[in-house]
């Protein structure tokens, strides 16, 4: 996905939540935000980069954080160095496997 274009679209996080159909108290507490903290990033506040990118992850990408374990991080950072040319080929079919399913 396009950074610039993410950014944008993290910049509006009450725009993602309601696009979502999610009131404040679902969408912020799955990211470990609370209700409030959420309203007042949605007001206009900055928010953290941390929250930023967990609610790109979490909201934009649609990734289950819950899901994600450190040796999973660990196997795709070796796979990258060890193996640069599979890792992007098995990028390209996990991508083409989304779009398919």
């Amino acid at each position: 996905m396009n950074t610039a274009k993410t950014n944008d679209k993290i910049s509006e996080p009450r725009e993602i939540r309601r696009k979502l159909g999610l009131n404040q108290q679902q969408f912020w507490s799955r990211i470990g935000v609370t209700q409030s903290g959420g309203s007042r990033y949605e007001s206009g506040r900055s928010m953290p980069r941390p929250v930023r990118e967990l609610l790109r992850l979490v909201h934009v990408e649609q990734i289950d954080i819950q899901r994600i374990k450190r040796d999973d991080v660990d196997i795709v950072d070796l796979l990258k160095s060890e193996d640069p040319e599979l890792y992007k080929a098995l990028k390209k079919a996990a991508k083409a496997r989304r779009k398919a399913g």
